[in-house]
């Protein structure tokens, strides 16, 4: 059967087979952050020096690549991830999905390859979205998590960039990342990134992610929810935890560490950071301490993922620190306020969502 999918100046003509899993079937209520896989991905291909022109709707399934490619042999790649909301109404809204365009030709730019335009990516995000509809969970129940990737899939035995590159987003329904406020372990002997603006840390390269497994699982198996990395220059102020940024609260003053090249430049960083100057509360983008975060009101976590998920408590050496958590605490006025955006439940006086259906 083949189906039609129309977004703006964009047809796109796909073979639809027959699936085995429906929708329908997928227990939204037990929904947790694992793979569920879906119907589509979209992929597009692009030789070095050219440009990203069109891609197509593929039947989810393995992609064939040769075992001497830049991704597999050296590491050259960069992912993003964002979500898709359904609404009371009906409709699905993507969340500032301009701005993980964007963060993407970032880390293109850094790992040396080409990037699909922005518009080009947003339309590639609709495009996936509209043809996995059936698995934007109900309303209050989760998202559609989507993962776009550009990697370096050409073949190559020298180290340089790879000679095609391969953009490619898939998607699964999700729900909470974590349950509950988190307990955290400050990690005081593994770096995720060098201290400065000469590494990596700033981008979503795949390279990023795989050092911190050593710290996170050893983490998880004395009891603690995730790992809180500190600069690997000094070892005295907090950074990020495993996928998430971080901010402290004392008083009326938000702080939150700086983006200085190690940071990544979160989305929902950035939106949380207008939301609570919005509610009157001072927001400090600066080094903060780990002293300070010892002493600091509350403690909470943003992206993606977690969206804003408080921080219980938190572990230093033989210092454990208790925070505030609950309703009435900034972290769940956020997070009420953020989420009521990205589901339609709350105006966008900020033009943050982009209707798809």
């Amino acid at each position: 059967m083949v189906q039609y999918f129309n977004i703006g100046d964009f047809e796109c003509e796909v073979w639809s087979p027959c699936f085995c899993i429906s929708a329908a079937e997928v227990n939204w209520d037990e929904l947790g952050f694992n793979l569920v896989t879906t119907d589509y991905m979209y992929v597009m291909k692009c030789a070095k020096g050219d440009k990203f022109s069109e891609g197509s709707l593929l039947p989810y399934g393995n992609i064939e690549i040769s075992p001497s490619s830049g991704i597999l042999n050296y590491g050259q790649g960069i992912f993003e991830g964002l979500k898709a909301h359904r609404t009371e109404d009906g409709r699905i809204l993507l969340f500032r999905p301009d701005e993980n365009g964007l963060r993407m030709k970032r880390g293109a730019d850094r790992m040396c390859m080409p990037s699909p335009s922005v518009d080009q990516f947003v339309n590639a995000v609709k495009q996936t979205v509209l043809a996995n509809k059936r698995w934007v969970p109900p309303v209050g129940k989760g998202s559609l998590y989507l993962r776009p990737l550009l990697i370096g899939t050409g073949p190559l035995l020298g180290l340089a960039p790879a000679p095609e590159y391969t953009f490619l987003i898939y998607c699964s329904p999700v729900g909470s990342y974590h349950k509950g406020a988190l307990n955290l372990k400050v990690e005081d002997k593994l770096y995720r990134a060098i201290s400065g603006s000469g590494g990596t840390g700033g981008i979503k390269s795949v390279t990023n992610y795989a050092p911190v497994y050593t710290a996170i699982t050893d983490a998880k198996a004395n009891g603690f929810s995730d790992v809180l990395f500190l600069d690997s220059a000094t070892g005295k102020y907090i950074e990020e935890a495993s996928s998430c940024n971080v901010f402290v609260v004392k008083g009326n003053t938000v702080s939150t560490p700086s983006l200085d090249g190690t940071i990544l430049p979160g989305i929902t960083r950035k939106s949380i950071i207008e939301l609570a100057i919005d509610l009157g509360y001072q927001v400090m983008e600066r080094a903060v301490s780990v002293e300070e975060m010892l002493v600091a009101d509350e403690m909470f976590c943003t992206g993606t993922a977690v969206v804003v998920n408080s921080v219980a408590s938190i572990s230093y050496k033989e210092t454990t620190r208790d925070y505030k958590t609950g309703p009435e605490t900034l972290s769940a006025k956020l997070r009420k306020t953020l989420v009521g955006i990205q589901t339609g439940c709350l105006e966008d006086t900020k033009s943050w969502t982009v209707t798809i259906s």
